[in-house]
């Protein structure tokens, strides 16, 4: 069983088996991943990119496996590591807009993003003065491809979550791709949910930023990725300043790499690059299309099984695109839901989910989310369903 890979899945917390549905915060690790982090402290622990002994030279090629594999993987031309999908998103920022945006310019968000897709972009707007305008949502929770139509009218760029975190709905990106290429925009896709559920070709899919993260796809913590065209890459300045990103310097002036490196900075999360390929190597052994299909039926099934037992569902119960059931029992607080799922060692995520302004728009404060990834089976939505009803029947 897929489940098997997994150590932390056969603990038990609160004296009962553990049934993990929280992966959109974060998936769990198989143990390959494990070992191979282990391995590389072990045996290869070294600096990359600089000396040229034996133990450099096998870190350096583990690391750079890790950027080879993620170029391949999503047939991208250049591919920045990062600290993961906030700092990939805080880059675009850094290293493309504050070159190529100026007072009076405007960037397109929505309102379902998640902060580190706001935040930023409020900052530049405070110190630079761009515009910011919000395309908001339909009753039905997807995006309102018409008020994007009009948003878009003399923007510079249109970034986007890909998959929400919190609805369970994949935005029609490649129409959103298209309307926003017609005017010229630029465009960055947050894609942390969706690239652990989908392939995607970021040369044909056509946009200019896509970040995600390694711990949301059973990596380690602390790593992600800026994939970036061509052209937008040629468009970006340098950020942080320090070793590796350079080629030469002197006491009055530096010159800068060419490649990627040019924005890595410092020693690089070299065990955590190494993690990643790994993962990457073994989610290469998953069929994602159908392991999506079935994880999205599971889901839906839960959808339903909550709203029967008096729970609101924060997504079209038929139209889930991703494993993620967002919902609100009309009584009891959601800390307390899953304070009491817990107790049945039930892990699920409570709150805002980093989406407050989406939280307004629903008119309320917080949400229970399950979510679900490939380790886990119908037996965890059972478990779920029927510790939910105890609950219910319990507080009623």
């Amino acid at each position: 069983m897929l489940k098997d890979q997994f150590p932390i899945l056969s603990r038990q917390v609160n004296g009962k088996k553990l049934v993990y549905l929280d992966n959109a915060a974060t998936t769990q690790k198989p143990q390959c991943v494990i070992d191979a982090m282990t391995h590389y402290y072990g045996q290869s622990n070294a600096n990359v990119h600089r000396a040229v002994h034996t133990l450099a030279g096998e870190a350096t090629e583990g690391y750079e496996e890790c950027r080879k594999l993620l170029k391949e993987r999503y047939n991208a031309e250049r591919a920045i590591i990062t600290s993961g999908t906030t700092e990939s998103i805080n880059l675009v920022a850094h290293a493309w807009g504050r070159s190529n945006l100026s007072k009076g310019d405007v960037i397109v968000l929505t309102e379902m993003e998640h902060h580190s897709d706001i935040v930023p972009w409020q900052m530049l707007s405070q110190e630079f003065g761009v515009e910011l305008r919000f395309v908001g949502i339909n009753d039905d929770y997807s995006l309102d491809m018409e008020m994007l139509e009009e948003a878009v009218k003399g923007a510079s760029l249109v970034a986007c979550v890909h998959t929400s975190n919190v609805l369970g709905i994949r935005n029609d990106i490649e129409s959103l791709i298209k309307i926003s290429k017609s005017v010229g925009a630029r465009v960055l896709l947050d894609s942390a949910q969706a690239v652990p559920h989908e392939l995607i070709d970021f040369k044909e899919l056509g946009c200019d930023f896509m970040a995600f993260s390694a711990h949301k796809m059973c990596g380690p913590t602390g790593i992600g990725a800026l994939l970036v065209s061509e052209e937008a890459f040629a468009e970006m300045s340098t950020f942080m300043g320090g070793g590796d990103m350079i080629e030469t310097v002197t006491l009055d002036h530096s010159t800068y790499q060419k490649n990627e490196h040019r924005f890595e900075a410092g020693t690089p999360r070299i065990a955590e690059g190494v993690g990643w390929a790994k993962a990457l190597e073994w989610i290469d052994g998953i069929d994602l299309e159908n392991e999506h299909s079935r994880l999205l039926g599971i889901a839906r099934g839960v959808a339903k099984g909550l709203q029967d037992l008096g729970m609101t569902i924060y997504s079209g119960l038929g139209d889930l695109d991703a494993a993620v059931v967002s919902f609100t029992h009309p009584s009891i607080h959601p800390e307390d839901f899953a304070r009491l799922l817990d107790a049945k060692g039930i892990a699920v995520r409570t709150g805002h989910h980093c989406a407050q302004p989406l939280m307004a728009r629903l008119g309320i404060s917080g949400t229970i989310r399950a979510s679900f990834y490939l380790y886990n089976d119908q037996s965890d939505a059972d478990d779920l369903l029927e510790v939910t009803k105890l609950i219910v029947e319990r507080m009623s």
